[in-house]
């Protein structure tokens, strides 16, 4: 049995270690600055900005500290309200360059399983308390992060952020990887970051769960019998090596690869499916939540 410390979906809580973010940061300070000199060239206060480009005051503040990642549609607002002559909107690509440096770090505790991850060719997952990593939006990524405890700072949430969008480019990888996920429905339910972006988030699962390759079951609330309280777990099978399993639970987590607990894990895995709702069923769930709100 192997172990890894620290984990990826359930909001890598974990004690922060040191990590080099200079490059990314200073870019986007730099990047900051010049939108603050031209706010201030035009005679914008920070709160008429943000409200001719449709942000909020804080984001707009925070942008201009370098402590949040300008989006382009951001950019593209900044350019015409200041009248930038093309200088903004000629740094989107390198802002994408930036993000693309900034998804490679992962913390220290987490880089071992994300090589494994990258590399699979079947992930099964049950979830029961969060919508798995791979699965979720941006936004409601940032919500995740934002309400760690202990709390990240702004640059650290970027940062993460960036790097799980990253992880997300096995979706699309080819040739496709096996994927399925059982998502307890309470997770649904609970509308972290407020319902925008969990909304958002349900669409999205909507979207993946009819994609070609992705099964994405739910197990319902009014179930008597159970195969996962014993917790959430990832299946995982890399290129060239055997089937492992992955839990996480606080600050502690384990890669496992004796064979014999990864068959238990998968028979539990197995009944968990029989025992969800089939994918159309689960689809239809998420349809009704949605039309409910």
């Amino acid at each position: 049995m192997a172990e890894v410390q620290g984990g990826g979906d359930s909001g890598d809580v974990r004690p922060e270690l040191e990590e080099d973010l200079s490059e990314v940061s200073d870019f986007l300070k730099a990047i900051g600055k010049q939108i603050k000199l031209l706010r201030e060239r035009a005679g914008l206060t920070q709160k008429e900005f943000a409200k001719q480009v449709g942000y909020t005051e804080s984001l707009i503040g925070a942008v201009e500290q370098g402590k949040r990642t300008p989006q382009r549609e951001l950019l593209e607002a900044s350019e015409r309200v200041l009248d930038a002559g093309g200088l903004l909107i000629v740094t989107s690509d390198d802002i994408e360059s930036a993000k693309a440096k900034a998804r490679v770090r992962h913390p220290e505790w987490f880089r071992g399983y994300a090589k494994l991850e990258a590399k699979a060719r079947e992930l099964h997952c049950v979830s029961l308390y969060s919508i798995p990593g791979l699965l979720q939006t941006e936004a409601h990524a940032r919500a995740v992060f934002s309400m760690s405890h202990p709390l990240l700072s702004e640059e650290v949430i970027e940062t993460r952020v960036a790097a799980r969008m990253g992880r997300q480019e096995i979706l699309t990888a080819w040739p496709r990887a096996v994927f399925g996920w059982v998502i307890d429905e309470s997770v649904l339910r609970r509308p972290l970051g407020g319902w925008e972006v969990h909304e958002e988030q349900l669409r999205h699962l909507l979207r993946l769960g009819n994609s070609r390759g992705m099964v994405i079951q739910v197990m319902p609330l009014d179930r008597t019998e159970s195969a996962g309280t014993g917790g959430p777990f990832i299946l995982i099978t890399p290129k060239g090596r055997p089937q492992m399993a992955y839990i996480e639970v606080q600050t502690s987590s384990r890669l496992i690869t004796d064979q014999e607990e990864v068959r238990i894990m998968n028979a539990r895995y197995s009944t968990l499916r029989a025992q969800a709702h089939t994918p159309q069923e689960s689809l239809a769930l998420i349809e009704k939540i949605l039309g409910d709100r």
